[in-house]
């Protein structure tokens, strides 16, 4: 995984995914991003799905207006779903929630990368604020 940044697009694999996500006129993309990772169950969970999960539920927090970091790539979602203009259902809510949690309990080859780096705690608390801005 070549990361840059704990933030949402800050990795090769989100950047990859959002220039897909710009083809794409509604949430079925995303969708299938966050069921990647929920339909894992206790199995392992490869860092290039979790980074797309990731990905997936900064769109659904951008979409109810709760934006977070601001960059090229963001930039670039937000006129996606200026396009699309689109709102998640409580469901897809739901699913980013769950597919959150599920980045963050073993075993998860993202949740193991951050933890050998130093910015661990940081990976961890961008993580929890996404969580609180994709909402209930």
């Amino acid at each position: 995984m070549g990361a840059w940044s704990y933030e949402s697009f800050g990795n090769d694999d989100a950047c990859d995914w959002v220039a897909q996500l710009e083809e794409q006129d509604d949430f079925s993309f995303v969708e299938s991003a966050l069921d990647a990772v929920i339909n894992t169950g206790s199995d392992y969970l490869e860092a290039p799905e979790a980074c797309a999960a990731i990905a997936a539920a900064e769109v659904v927090a951008r979409s109810q207006g709760n934006v977070g970091t601001q960059d090229e790539i963001s930039w670039n979602v937000d006129a996606w779903l200026q396009r699309v203009k689109v709102k998640p259902s409580a469901s897809l809510i739901g699913k980013a929630r769950q597919a959150l949690d599920r980045i963050q309990t073993e075993p998860s080859e993202l949740m193991e990368l951050w933890d050998e780096s130093d910015d661990s705690d940081a990976w961890r608390a961008a993580l929890k604020a996404l969580m609180a801005r994709v909402g209930a």
